[in-house]
C-alpha cells in the first residue's frame, strides 16, 4: 500500500470513528501476513481492539464525570471491618444490576463508620462496569439545586442529573433545614423514583429524616420513596477515625 493509500484510509477511518482501527491496522497487518491469517480473522482482530480501546476510553470519559474521591476503592477499603451482611452483597452490587430496576441503595452508620468509603468504591466499580455516576455531598448539590430554583432553571439541572444511572448523595443527614433546598432535595428524589438509582449515606435512619425534611408529610413521602425499591446497608461499626487515634495514642 503506497503512502497515499495508506493516507487516504486513514481518513475513511476517522470518518467511520474508527481509530483503533487506525492505530492498529498495520501492525495487525503484518501479524496476519506473518501468521496466514485469512480476512475475517484479521478483521475480528481488528474489531476486537476497537471495541476494548472504545471501552476503555468510556470508562476514562465516565470517570472524569463521576467526580469520585479519590483514593477511595475497593482495594483501599478494610473489607475485614465492615459487617458479614454487608460483605455478602458486596459483589453483587458491584455488577450493578440492580440499576435495571432502578433499586436505591442506603447505607447508615455513624460518623467515622466508613460510609464515604464504600459508598465511592461501589461507584467506582459501577464506572468500570460502564454505568454513567456522580458523587456529590449531598448539602453541595442542594445547593446548587437551590440556586438553579431560584433562577428559573431547575428542570434544566434535574435533566442534566437524569443522565446519570446512579447518583451518589454523601452525607444526605448535613443538608440545611432551608424550605428551599428541602423542596428541591424532596423533587430530586421524586424525579428519580422508579427511573434511577440514588445511593445514599446517611449518620440517621429514616426515623430521623424530619430532621432532614421539618415537614412531617414531605419527609415521610422522601422516605417511601427512597425506601420502597432499596437496599439497605448498616455499618454498625467503630469509627475507623476514632480506631485509628486509639492506634497511635497507645503506639
Amino acid at each position: 500500500m503506497t503512502a497515499a493509500e495508506r493516507t487516504a484510509l486513514g481518513a475513511r477511518l476517522a470518518q467511520l470513528r474508527l481509530p483503533s482501527f487506525s492505530a492498529h491496522c498495520e501492525r495487525l497487518a503484518e501479524r496476519a501476513r506473518q501468521q496466514g491469517w485469512d480476512p475475517l480473522q484479521f478483521l475480528a482482530e481488528l474489531a476486537d481492539v476497537e471495541v476494548a480501546e472504545r471501552a476503555d476510553r468510556r470508562v476514562a470519559r465516565l470517570t472524569k464525570e463521576a467526580r469520585l474521591p479519590r483514593g477511595k476503592t475497593l482495594e483501599t477499603l478494610d473489607l475485614l471491618r465492615l459487617p458479614q451482611a454487608v460483605r455478602g452483597r458486596l459483589p453483587v452490587l458491584c455488577e450493578g444490576e440492580f440499576l435495571t430496576a432502578a433499586v436505591n441503595v442506603c447505607i447508615f452508620g455513624n460518623p467515622g463508620a466508613g460510609k464515604t468509603h464504600l459508598m465511592a468504591a461501589l461507584g467506582a466499580e459501577l464506572v468500570r462496569r460502564g454505568h454513567p455516576t456522580l458523587f456529590a455531598p449531598a448539602r453541595a448539590l442542594t445547593e446548587r439545586l437551590a440556586a438553579a430554583k431560584r433562577e428559573l432553571r431547575l428542570s434544566r439541572e434535574l435533566d442534566r442529573l437524569d443522565r446519570f444511572t446512579c447518583l451518589l448523595l454523601d452525607d444526605i443527614g448535613y443538608v440545611r433545614q432551608d424550605r428551599t433546598e428541602m423542596e428541591v432535595l424532596f423533587e430530586l428524589l421524586a424525579q428519580r423514583y422508579e427511573r434511577r438509582s440514588v445511593m445514599l449515606t446517611s449518620n440517621l435512619v429514616f426515623s430521623q429524616w424530619e430532621s432532614i425534611f421539618p415537614d412531617r408529610m414531605t419527609a415521610a413521602a422522601a422516605v417511601d420513596r427512597v425506601v420502597h425499591h432499596s437496599e439497605i446497608l448498616e455499618l454498625d461499626i467503630a469509627s475507623y477515625r476514632a480506631e485509628q487515634a486509639r492506634q497511635r495514642q497507645d503506639g
